[in-house]
């Protein structure tokens, strides 16, 4: 699997999020991926959550299966080695991945004037180019004014427009690879984590719900909109939420907890098409009534016996400790995970890319992160042709490290 883009080389000057995720997307699947920080690291080296030491879980976790080098890119002859790095020559070379402010010698004009079939993929905060992050983008998306129970708007902790720009980064990628392969020609191509948002409001409905319907998704806590959804507390302080959208989820639902024929009482009651999915969700109120007592009277090991191979949509409430702990899907029992030894910190499990290719045979994609400027001579020497002495020249003029 990890070999499926080893002919690819991306250079990705980078930090947080989006762009280092897209860079370990790639990499995951084979690409030689070489990460530029300044020395010292970037502003996202040190950032939380970190290991006692003081090492970043948070950078290791987003740059797995890379190259590290580290340069001056404050003084002109580090931005230069930086510039032989990014054009570099090679039929599938020539790819610049950044999130970070990219003009003068970063810029796409002076980088093209080296190489004119480079690929540079760039994400801006706003269209117009300002900044965003995630949290100001997603203040104005909707969703914090849907999720809860009303009042006070709810950010989720779940980066997920920076999740989703670094897909669409790599996506990007691989779409303009193609396109220089049919044409011979390089491009910038940019990406606005704001249209991410936008583009994803869009094509889930909701500003369609608006311009026809005149309507805006109001906040109903952890009721499934336009279905049926809720969850239920256990009797031993847990938290499961159940979901039937189908038909057969629906009847599965009330056979396995016995209430078919107390459930089927609704319908007439209220007036609503029980079959129906939007029957279904205005009717919740008076489902869940009748359901919650059941949860209320089982643990949430006896709810999961209840519902094992009986058809039933539904899941735990964990937070994370009790993810590793009791999922094991969070265990190398699933292909997605093994246990790696991370430089500076110890072993870690640690996930491969979601993306199975059963074909390829084992999975392979299990890396760890760099150390910070680890490849540095490495790649000086093999990608740009230094001798030892020149290296030695610039490790003792501050230059590399």
């Amino acid at each position: 699997m990890s070999s499926l883009l080893s002919d690819l080389r991306v250079v990705e000057v980078s930090a947080f999020i989006a762009a280092p995720l897209g860079g370990m997307t790639l990499a995951q699947l084979g690409a030689e991926v070489i990460r530029i920080d300044p020395i010292g690291g970037n502003i996202d080296y040190r950032r939380w959550p970190v290991a006692p030491n003081g090492t970043s879980l948070y950078w290791t976790a987003l740059n797995k299966a890379k190259r590290s080098v580290t340069l001056a890119l404050d003084r002109p002859e580090g931005r230069e080695i930086a510039q032989a790095i990014i054009t570099a020559s090679g039929e599938n070379a020539g790819f610049l991945l950044t999130n970070l402010p990219a003009s003068g010698w970063m810029g796409y004009e002076a980088l093209s004037a080296r190489r004119d079939d480079l690929i540079m993929l760039r994400l801006t905060g706003n269209p117009d180019g300002s900044a965003a992050v995630d949290y100001t983008v997603n203040c104005a998306s909707g969703f914090p004014m849907a999720t809860g129970r009303g009042g006070e708007p709810v950010n989720h902790v779940l980066p997920a427009w920076d999740v989703a720009a670094g897909l669409y980064l790599a996506t990007g990628l691989l779409a303009a690879e193609r396109h220089r392969r049919r044409t011979g020609r390089g491009q910038e191509v940019t990406v606005a984590l704001a249209d991410v948002m936008l583009a994803t409001v869009g094509n889930l409905g909701y500003l369609a719900d608006v311009r026809v319907n005149g309507a805006v998704r109001p906040p109903m806590g952890n009721d499934l909109y336009g279905a049926y959804g809720r969850d239920f507390a256990t009797a031993d302080g847990r938290r499961a939420m159940v979901v039937a959208i189908s038909n057969r989820q629906w009847k599965a639902l009330g056979k396995a907890t016995g209430l078919t024929e107390r459930l089927a009482m609704i319908g007439p009651l209220m007036d609503v098409d029980m079959n129906d999915e939007g029957g279904r969700f205005l009717a919740r109120d008076a489902i869940s009534a009748v359901l919650a007592p059941w949860f209320a009277a089982r643990t949430l090991s006896e709810v999961e016996s209840a519902f094992a191979g009986a058809g039933v949509l539904w899941g735990p409430y964990r937070d994370f400790g009790q993810l590793v702990a009791e999922d094991a899907r969070c265990s190398t029992a699933n292909p997605l995970f093994r246990e790696v030894e991370q430089p500076e910190v110890g072993p870690l499990l640690v996930p491969g890319s979601p993306l199975g290719f059963p074909g390829l045979g084992e999975r392979t994609d299990h890396r760890p992160a760099p150390v910070l400027g680890q490849d540095t001579d490495a790649v000086l020497a093999d990608l740009l042709g230094l001798p030892s002495a020149e290296i030695g020249r610039l490790h003792d003029a501050g230059i590399v490290a």
